[in-house]
């Protein structure tokens, strides 16, 4: 289970995280908030990309200021942008690289990317240029790139932001299908209908921390009442 406690991140002398303390048990999580409340350097804590100032951000006995690499295997994190990562000639290359440094041998690393290409529609552009792909099928293979390595946790940071809504839909229903664990942070409060719990980011703190509901009404009059909801980067 990812657990977070006490975590605190300045960028220079900007507070964007503030005693975070959370337990991540649940098998799909959402986390919203304004821009500037901290959502974004929280979901880059929970695999390494950020580390806390204070406090430790551990899964099991593992935590992400000693055990970065050993995190990352277990915890994949996938981009809004997907152009970011795809960083492959062609879209079979840009699966098979994560695989690399896990040293499976060439017939299982086969294997397992035939099947996630198959999984996700791209088995048919397996050896098409990743960049040439339309955006739902861009994010897919950013998925796709993370799944290979079957990671226990996937943390999406706002991946649906560049789509339109057939491919947010599109993208919506494989995470749904997923056997790992989703933690999703997100501004389409639409995706979080049937999650288990939603977390509100505020200030660099969590604000509200309940059913999808619950959560989503608290965020919306949180913005009605706030009169400065914007305009700094998370």
């Amino acid at each position: 289970m990812l657990r977070l406690e006490g975590v605190s991140h300045s960028y220079d002398d900007r507070a964007v995280l503030r005693g975070v303390t959370l337990d991540l048990a649940e098998r799909r999580i959402g986390v919203i908030g304004a821009n500037g409340s901290g959502k974004s350097t929280l979901a880059r804590t929970l695999n390494g990309l950020v580390l806390p100032d204070e406090g430790r951000v551990s899964l099991g006995e593992w935590d992400t200021r000693r055990h970065a690499r050993h995190i990352r295997r277990r915890v994949g994190f996938v981009f809004s942008d997907a152009a970011n990562q795809i960083i492959m000639p062609t879209v079979v290359e840009d699966v098979e690289i994560g695989l690399r440094s896990l040293r499976l041998g060439r017939a299982e690393t086969e294997r397992r990317v035939n099947e996630i290409l198959t999984r996700h529609g791209l088995a048919d552009h397996r050896d098409h240029p990743g960049h040439l792909l339309s955006g739902g099928q861009k994010q897919l293979l950013a998925l796709a790139s993370v799944l290979v390595t079957e990671p226990e946790v996937l943390v999406c940071d706002e991946p649906t932001t560049l789509l339109d809504l057939r491919n947010t839909r599109m993208v919506h229903r494989t995470l749904d299908g997923l056997d790992q664990q989703v933690v999703l942070f997100t501004h389409d409060l639409d995706l979080l209908a049937d999650f288990d719990r939603v977390l509100v980011m505020h200030e660099g703190r969590v604000a509200f921390d309940g059913a999808p509901t619950d959560a989503i009404g608290f965020y919306t009059k949180l913005l009605d009442e706030d009169t400065d909801p914007g305009g700094r980067a998370s």
